[in-house]
C-alpha cells in the first residue's frame, strides 16, 4: 500500500515540478524584463520568432512527409497556396479561412 501512495505523491510532485518550471520560464522576462534589457541582435532575431514557429507548425501538415518517398502532394497544398493569395490580396482572416476550406472541400469532392 506504501508503495501506492508514493508513485501517487511522485505524480503529483512532476506535474507542480512542471508547472513551477513553466510559471517560472514564461514569466521571467515580464518580472525581470526591465533589469535585463536584451542586445539589439537578440531583439532583431527574434522578431523573425513568430513566423518561424508558424512555419514550422504549418509546412509539415501541408507537405506530408513520408519516409520512404519524402514530401508527397496534397490538396491541403494546393488549399494553403490559394489562402495565402487571398490573404495578400484581401488582409482578411475570414476570408483566408473560407477560402481555404472551400478550395480543400472543392478538391476533396473532385476527387
Amino acid at each position: 500500500m506504501s508503495d501506492i501512495v508514493w508513485q501517487d505523491w511522485y505524480a503529483v510532485l512532476a506535474v507542480v515540478l512542471l508547472f513551477v518550471c513553466s510559471v517560472v520560464t514564461r514569466s521571467g522576462y515580464m518580472v525581470f524584463g526591465d533589469y535585463l534589457p536584451l542586445p539589439d541582435g537578440v531583439r532583431r532575431a527574434l522578431r523573425y520568432a513568430p513566423a518561424s514557429a508558424l512555419t514550422a507548425i504549418v509546412l509539415p501538415d501541408m507537405l506530408p512527409w513520408t519516409a520512404a518517398a519524402g514530401p508527397t502532394f496534397d490538396y491541403r497544398l494546393v488549399a494553403g497556396i490559394v489562402a495565402t493569395l487571398v490573404f495578400l490580396r484581401t488582409r482578411s482572416a475570414v476570408l483566408v479561412i473560407v477560402s481555404g476550406m472551400a478550395t480543400l472541400w472543392l478538391l476533396r469532392w473532385l476527387a
